[in-house]
């Protein structure tokens, strides 16, 4: 389950840990193969740990005792309840389905793209420990949370409503924020050396991985090394439905955190590697044949008699490459290779100045740089991909100076107002570029990089962002809050810039896996979204009694980025594919829905243990209010009750999850519709002292069914030349163990 949460944003207060206590839960994976990385390490004046003051108003806790500092009205995602989904998944952005109002886009096998209220990843904020991770693939194969992994993170937040402008700017809709473990320091005079050790393996797909997490520590500095590597082969769909094909993947990641508390806080140097050697995209036409990722963050939060003070910065490059994999039939064509090389720099400075009585000030400033190079090499003996390189996008930058003001205050009889303004300014521009070649198999490329080259590519945006939160406490068990908020977004540089008009060249970009291909504009204006929403919540029996929460909202885009259809893809006889060739376009957009959540005791016994049982359920529209059809991509109704039973060291999990049919499509992108569906899901768990095992089954009596977000499945069309949805996964029994020292 996660937890419900609301409090002022603060610096993570340090704690300490007793030599005898266990490793923060992060972890680092055994792969000898994988590549080494370098971190560098700083040393500084060291002095005792350090607390803050906050304002925490009530929260309905469903989740464990290792949850760390909560978020504004927001869900948790806890590392314990990590440490259960990751036996069955490596996927971090699948896990957080879980959460009341957020689905994904099916992807690779780590790659799901969130959705949250009808908004889809690019529209969202997502930051890891802290910073945003740039975009570097025409099809969003390495999205920010394919840099992580459920057995290295520590918690997740995710906010699904309003959010402070304090959070992030450049999105509209919700926020996602995965944080690590804080680092564990020993008791003063002494030395702590602890960890964790786990492994799994799945049998839908035969997956496995493992996980190592190690931490050194004095009372004063604390250094851990932690990483992952999970492998796994294309999954079975359920019952009849047989191989999905290029749903394979591997992939490792390697960080070391270096942390010391310094006489005003804390400081962490924190280095990483990321390698996925592959990973198949069942709903795209091309697969990730290489990803690697170098990063670099730094962070200093400080606390002082006036407030509180928060720097970040950070560094990351990466090199990604796309090809066919052998399902695509990549050995026998000599595939097409596309490389993609993105280099991001930024900042971020806070200061949560304390008025006394009038509350509390924020002040922050951020900058973003991004760098993104991409280019598709020629194909020897190919008329189409040849002589020359193709250019998609030539050094093309996006930088992005951000600037807030907030204010907050509480007050005596439960009321709590957050208002702030944002501003941000955003700066984009890109190089020439060029078609493979002039022939007349190639002349739409020709004419189009042509245009593209003779036009102003260089835009200027200035975004006003405001949001306003209110909650109110009836009594100890009837809260209220309220939001709204004028979020704005600009054009990433895929929907700017790219050019291609050629079919070829206009299907390899698109992130959606519908088939279609898509054409960039230099004339898209940035999104302007106007959100409304609120909830009620009531608890009752303290930490482990009942609770109960709905959460309507409504969203209105102006100047949404959707698509129009420029040409219908045939094939060599000229008949239609039922693919299209579209172009992104600004429209405008509604999205409106309620999420309900809420858990209920059953019994609390010596004899019997303790059991409960949680429910969530989730409905939205959205319409496309300008061509008045279906938005693309919007999950249907979807429900899921949870049974949950303790007694001793055993930990009985049942999930029933349940999707109504989807019967809303987008005619524009031929999207299919999906039936309905219903899957149940058990596990188990036994600790003894510092072991414990895991033993479940997924889909236990193997449904068939398509996933209503899981796009075209292209793979299998390359193979058998049957058009039809992306399967969803089959049964899978899955174990796992984990060992802490």
């Amino acid at each position: 389950m996660t937890t419900l949460l609301y409090a002022a944003r603060r610096a993570a207060p340090m704690a300490r840990a007793s030599t005898g206590a266990s490793a923060c839960k992060t972890r680092l994976a055994l792969n000898i193969a994988a590549p080494a990385f370098v971190a560098a390490l700083a040393c500084c004046p060291l002095s005792p740990a350090y607390a803050q003051d906050s304002i925490t108003l009530p929260e309905i806790d469903v989740g464990s005792a290792d949850d760390t500092a909560p978020t504004i009205s927001g869900e948790r995602v806890s590392a314990s309840r990590l440490r259960d989904l990751q036996t069955g998944l490596s996927d971090t952005a699948a896990i957080l389905r879980t959460v009341p109002g957020v689905s994904g886009y099916g992807a690779g096998g780590f790659s799901t793209l969130p959705v949250i209220r009808g908004l889809e990843s690019q529209r969202l904020t997502v930051l890891v420990d802290g910073v945003a991770i740039a975009s570097a693939c025409p099809n969003d194969m390495n999205p920010p949370l394919s840099y992580t992994d459920p057995q290295t993170v520590g918690a997740i937040d995710v906010i699904t409503g309003v959010s402070p402008v304090s959070y992030g700017g450049d999105s509209i809709g919700g926020i996602i924020r995965v944080e690590s473990a804080p680092p564990r320091f020993a008791q003063e005079g002494e030395t702590l050396l602890t960890g964790e050790a786990s492994a799994f393996y799945r049998s839908n797909g035969d997956g496995f991985g493992g996980s190592l997490s190690v931490t050194a520590a004095s009372d004063r500095i604390s250094l851990t090394y932690n990483g992952s590597y999970t492998q796994a082969d294309n999954f079975k769909g359920g019952d009849a439905l047989g191989i999905v094909r290029s749903s394979e993947y591997a992939k490792t990641d390697h960080s070391l955190n270096l942390a010391a508390q310094v006489g005003s806080g804390l400081i962490e140097l924190k280095g990483g590697y990321h390698f996925a050697p592959y990973e198949g995209f069942p709903n795209q036409y091309m697969d990730m044949t290489s990803n690697k990722s170098w990063f670099l963050n730094g962070h200093y939060a400080g606390v002082f008699d006036w407030g509180n003070l928060d720097l970040r910065a950070n560094w990351r490059d990466t090199d990604h490459v796309m090809n066919f994999l052998d399902d695509k039939g990549g050995a026998a064509t000599g595939g097409m290779p596309m490389n993609t090389e993105v280099h991001s720099a930024g900042y971020a400075v806070q200061a949560d100045i304390l008025l006394g009585a009038a509350g509390t000030l924020r002040v922050g400033n951020e900058f973003q740089h991004q760098w993104l190079n991409d280019y598709w090499p020629p194909v020897a003996g190919n008329m189409m991909m040849g002589p020359n390189v193709f250019i998609n996008i030539n050094g093309a930058k996006r930088d992005r100076l951000g600037t807030f003001l907030e204010w907050e205050k509480s007050w005596d009889r439960g009321f709590t107002l957050i208002a702030g303004i944002r501003n941000d300014q955003l700066w984009m521009n890109t190089g020439t570029v060029a078609p493979y070649g002039t022939g007349m198999m190639q002349m739409a490329d020709v004419m189009a990089a042509a245009a593209f080259n003779a036009a102003d590519r260089k835009r200027h945006d200035s975004n006003w962002s405001g949001s306003v939160l209110a909650r109110y406490a009836l009594s100890d068990n009837v809260e209220i809050e309220a939001g709204y908020a004028r979020k704005v977004r600009s054009p990433n540089i895929y929907e700017r810039y790219s050019w291609g008009r050629g079919g070829m060249a206009s299907r390899m970009i698109g992130w959606f896996g519908d088939g279609n291909g898509y054409v960039g504009n230099l004339a898209l204006r940035p999104e302007k979204a106007d959100t409304l929403s609120a909830a009620l919540s009531i608890s009752g029996g303290g930490k482990d009694g009942w609770s109960f929460k709905i959460a309507p909202y409504y969203t209105h885009v102006d100047d949404y980025i959707d698509a129009v259809k420029l040409a219908s893809f045939t094939d060599m006889m000229g008949n239609p594919t039922g693919f299209d060739q579209l172009q992104f376009v600004n429209q405008k957009a509604e999205i409106y829905g309620i999420d309900i959540s809420g858990a209920v005791p059953l019994w609390t016994s010596s004899s019997a243990g303790t059991a409960r049982l949680t429910g969530r359920a989730s409905w939205l529209r959205g319409q496309n209010l300008t061509d008045h059809g279906p938005l693309y991509h919007q999950m249907p109704f979807n429900a899921a009750l949870g049974l949950e039973h303790r007694i001793g060291g055993l930990e009985t999990r049942i999930d029933l999850d349940i999707v109504t049919e989807k019967d809303r499509a987008d005619p524009t992108r031929n999207e299919p519709r999906t039936g309905s569906y219903a899957l149940l899901n058990v596990q188990f768990a036994y600790r003894i002292d510092n072991v414990r095992l895991t033993l479940g089954a997924d889909n236990l009596f193997d449904k068939a069914y398509y996933a209503p977000l899981g796009g075209m499945s292209l793979g299998d069309l390359k193979a058998t030349g049957v058009v039809r949805p992306v399967p969803g996964r089959g049964r899978s029994v899955n174990a796992g163990v984990t060992v802490a020292f």
